[in-house]
């Protein structure tokens, strides 16, 4: 018999996704649930409904401020006994939400804090600007956490910012560490002589945890916000970063990340390194080759991991190096062959699953040099840009923390839903070969970011297998050892389901790379004859 499916509407009740992520988890676990999204009811969320058989025609008369309980249900007589236990549990949050001691503007919330010197904001985009002048007026830096934010308002506050001596960081900053205070997506860092300024949320979590589980440690990590290089900022808060590193007593070597700056950006920020007294190293995509430029030192890092390496080598007076796999030329071969082994002969795709962009953006550029060419959402350029990114044709790595994801709901590190889904969607695909996924650990993360993932993966090894196939999965973790989601624990669970989980995500992506062409890139890697 098949399952029943019910969408119930509660009116005018809104919660944030977070909220509703914690009570969908609760009604799963009911018996007689099958399947269950609770969920406002926006149009992304109504198209993800359909995506997933959740959706009746029910759900088209809400609105965007109304309440969803979508379930799947093996009996439908269970409906009722869903919605008082949904009622209860939403109940329950908004008692302890109006029990909670807060302050409702920000000047209350500095009479309670004296002292405080940064504000975070995490507002919808139309309001952040008006909350992010506030704070600056007040004299606070900002982190600003909000997207949706247009480009002028951007360039407005980082120049008023700018006049007062203050910083702003973002909109779309996830991910920054001050004075050893994680802001945002972070993990657990030990303080060090490294600084970084990074347009990369999760590009600062893999170069500080590469530099924290590799011994050393970071002084700060200053987060601009994607945009903060392109030339309508002019690199603003990246300029600002660098100078502020500069004076840093407890910094020894500056690290800059990004995706492209733009071309006047680019120009101003290499005479700003040349002048820079400390080694810099630099990983901006489009700027290449070693050297040294007079009044400093600059190294080119090819990926974030060589970024890292760079840096401690630099601190520890060593020579810099730089290695396409880190582990043993015949661990990396077997382990390849292992998966391609028992592909079917329409295999051949690598599908790159992101929850970090940054990190997205770097397997795409490793990839297109491999198995070219690769589709996303973030393109390097702007022909790979992919038409419709529902469904994937060819080799695609997709960020889906990118906002078409994320309006509405939690992000992708909190809510693994649509990753969860994606996953058995690629394995529908008789051409998938190897998906390839990133688990970020740390503060804001899923407690369990991989074994949220596991039944999926279970799933869509089967789907592979009862098609006469095989499913490869590579997985990279960005987190240290000290996280609470576990590393180890996070690593073991993966390998148990046969996910290879390689030291840095360019490992990963070129582990990807090899598995789907069937050992035809060794040459590339190891040279010789294979």
């Amino acid at each position: 018999m098949s399952n029943v499916i019910r969408n119930i509407i509660l009116g005018n009740r809104y919660f944030d996704s977070l909220k509703l992520m914690r009570v969908s988890s609760k009604i799963a676990g009911l018996e007689g649930v099958d399947k269950v999204s609770v969920v406002m009811a926006t149009d992304l969320n109504k198209q993800i409904l359909k995506e997933v058989g959740l959706f009746t025609s029910d759900i088209e008369r809400a609105k965007p401020d109304d309440l969803v309980v979508a379930v799947s249900l093996k009996d439908a007589g269970d409906v009722d006994s869903v919605l008082d236990f949904v009622n209860s549990e939403l109940d329950r949050t908004s008692q302890a939400r109006s029990e909670q001691m807060s302050p409702k503007t920000l000047e209350s919330a500095l009479s309670m804090l004296q002292g405080a010197n940064l504000a975070l904001i995490s507002v919808p985009g139309n309001y952040a600007k008006r909350e992010a002048k506030k704070a600056l007026e007040h004299g606070l830096h900002v982190l600003l956490f909000s997207d949706n934010v247009s480009i002028e308002e951007e360039l407005e506050l980082k120049t008023l910012a700018k006049s007062k001596g203050l910083l702003v960081m973002g909109p779309g900053c996830g991910t920054s560490i001050i004075n050893n205070v994680p802001l945002g997506f972070a993990n657990v860092l030990k303080r060090g002589p490294i600084g970084m300024v990074a347009a990369a949320g999760t590009g600062i979590q893999e170069v500080s945890c590469l530099i924290g589980n590799a011994g050393s440690g970071i002084s700060h990590a200053i987060g601009t916000g994607g945009r903060d290089l392109s030339d309508a900022i002019g690199g603003i808060t990246m300029m600002q970063g660098i100078e502020l590193l500069e004076a840093d007593s407890g910094t020894e070597v500056i690290v800059l990340f990004s995706k492209p700056p733009g071309e006047i950006t680019a120009k101003k920020l290499t005479g700003l390194i040349a002048d820079c007294k400390k080694p810099v190293v630099v990983n901006f995509i489009g700027i290449e080759s070693d050297q040294e430029v007079e009044g400093g030192q600059w190294i080119s890092a090819s990926t974030l991991e060589d970024a890292a390496m760079a840096a401690i080598a630099l601190v520890n007076k060593r020579e810099v190096e730089q290695a396409v796999f880190t582990l043993e030329k015949d661990e990396i071969v077997a382990t390849a062959e292992k998966e391609w082994h028992n592909f079917n002969q329409e295999q051949q795709y690598v599908r790159g699953l992101y929850a970090g962009g940054t990190v997205c953006s770097e397997a795409t550029l490793i990839l297109s040099d491999l198995v070219s060419p690769v589709y996303s959402n973030v393109p390097p350029r702007p022909e790979l840009k992919m038409l419709d990114t529902k469904t994937s044709h060819g080799h695609v790595c997709l960020d889906m923390g990118e906002e078409e994801f994320t309006v509405g709901r939690a992000h992708l590190m909190i809510d693994p839903t649509l990753r969860q889904n994606r996953i058995i969607q690629e394995a529908e695909d008789p051409k998938t070969a190897v998906i390839l996924l990133d688990i970020e650990l740390g503060y804001g993360s899923h407690s369990d970011p991989a074994g949220a993932l596991v039944p999926s993966i279970r799933e869509a090894k089967k789907i592979c297998v009862d098609r006469g196939g095989h499913l490869a999965v590579v997985a990279s973790i960005l987190g240290t050892y000290e996280d609470f989601q576990g590393y180890e624990d996070q690593r073991a669970t993966l390998e148990q389901e046969g996910v290879p989980v390689m030291p840095s995500n360019a490992q990963a992506a070129r582990l990807a790379a090899l598995i789907a062409s069937r050992g035809k890139l060794a040459t590339t890697f190891f040279g010789g004859d294979e």
